[in-house]
C-alpha cells in the first residue's frame, strides 16, 4: 500500500481506477478505508478515480494524538494535503458517518477544492450525540486513566492499528498519559458542542452556505436515521435527496458492510449526480 509524508506522518492510501474525475470517499468512525473498496471499484468501472486513505488514528496511518484543533480538522487539512499531491483538487468529495461530516466541513474549510458532496449515512440527532463522544473518545480517556498507555493499546480500537502498523505501539507508548489524557479530553470537548445541531458539528447557517451541488443518502439506523439525512438535504441549497429502499431499525448502528446489497444503487446515483455536474459545468 502506498504511503505518504503528510504534515510530519505517514498516511497509507489507495486509488482506484486509472483515470477520470477524482473522488475522495472516507468512512466512518475510526475504521480503515477498505471498508469502502468494493465501492470505489464500482465507481472506477464508471469512469472515476477514487483516493481512499486511512485517516491520522486510524487504520495503518500513523497514529499521533496532539495538535490544538478538533481531531476531524487535522483530517481535513491532511486530506488536502494528500490531493494536492496527487493533483486531484478540486475533487468530488464524500463519505459515510464521519465521513460525511468531514466532507462537509472539508467544503467549509476549502470551498474551492470542491467540485461537488456525495454524502451518505449523516449523522444527527440525540442519540448520535450521547454514544459518538464516549465511543471515540470516553472509554479510551478511561482506559489511559485506570491503566496507562498499556491500557489504551490493549483496546480493541487500538489493537487493530497496531496490528495494521505496528510502530504505533511505541508511538503510544513513549507518550505520557496525561497527556495523552489532556488531549483526547480536548478533542471530546470540541466534538461534543455540535451535538445539538442538525447534522452533527455542522450548524443550519453552515449548512445553508453551501453552494456546490450535494447528493445525500440517508442512513437506517439510530446513529444515520432517515430524518438526520432528509435534514441535511432540507438545509443544503438545492441539495438531491437520494433514498433507498429500506427502514429505519430501531439499533445502534447497521455496520456499512450491510449495506453491500445497495452499493449498485449508491455508485449509480452517485456517477449519474456527478455526471450531472459535469455537463452543467460544460454547458
Amino acid at each position: 500500500m502506498p504511503i505518504a509524508k503528510v504534515r510530519g506522518i505517514n498516511i497509507a492510501y489507495q486509488i482506484v481506477g486509472d483515470s477520470g474525475p477524482w473522488i475522495a470517499l472516507t468512512p466512518g468512525g475510526r475504521r480503515a478505508h477498505h471498508e469502502f473498496l468494493p465501492l470505489a471499484r464500482k465507481l472506477a468501472a464508471a469512469g472515476y478515480r477514487v483516493f481512499l486513505h486511512d485517516r491520522r488514528n486510524t487504520g495503518a496511518s500513523d497514529i499521533l494524538i496532539a495538535g490544538e484543533e478538533p481531531e476531524e480538522s487535522l483530517w481535513i487539512d491532511d486530506l488536502y494535503e494528500l490531493l494536492s499531491q496527487q493533483g486531484a483538487l478540486p475533487a468530488f468529495i464524500g463519505g459515510s458517518s464521519a465521513g460525511a461530516r468531514m466532507s462537509i466541513r472539508f467544503y467549509l474549510r476549502h470551498p474551492e477544492a470542491v467540485r461537488a458532496l456525495l454524502l451518505f449515512r449523516v449523522t444527527g440527532g440525540a442519540f448520535a450525540a450521547g454514544r459518538l463522544p464516549e465511543n471515540y473518545y470516553g472509554q479510551f480517556i478511561r482506559a489511559a486513566a485506570e491503566g496507562g498507555m498499556a491500557a489504551v493499546c490493549a483496546t480493541e480500537q487500538y489493537q487493530e492499528r497496531i496490528k495494521a502498523n505496528p510502530a504505533n505501539r511505541a508511538r503510544l507508548m513513549a507518550m505520557d498519559s496525561k497527556t495523552y489524557i489532556a488531549v483526547m479530553s480536548r478533542w471530546r470537548e470540541e466534538f461534543s458542542k455540535g451535538g445539538h445541531l442538525p447534522v452533527m458539528g455542522v450548524s443550519e447557517a453552515e449548512l445553508g452556505s453551501i453552494t456546490v451541488p450535494t447528493v445525500v443518502i440517508p442512513g437506517n439506523d439510530n446513529t444515520h436515521s432517515s430524518a438526520s439525512g432528509r435534514a441535511a438535504a432540507n438545509l443544503i441549497p438545492g441539495a438531491l435527496l437520494h433514498e433507498l429502499p429500506i427502514k429505519d431499525q430501531d439499533i445502534a448502528l447497521i455496520p456499512f458492510e450491510e449495506w453491500a446489497p445497495y452499493e449498485d444503487e449508491i455508485a449509480r446515483v452517485f456517477a449519474d449526480f456527478m455526471r450531472g455536474v459535469a455537463m452543467r459545468r460544460a454547458g
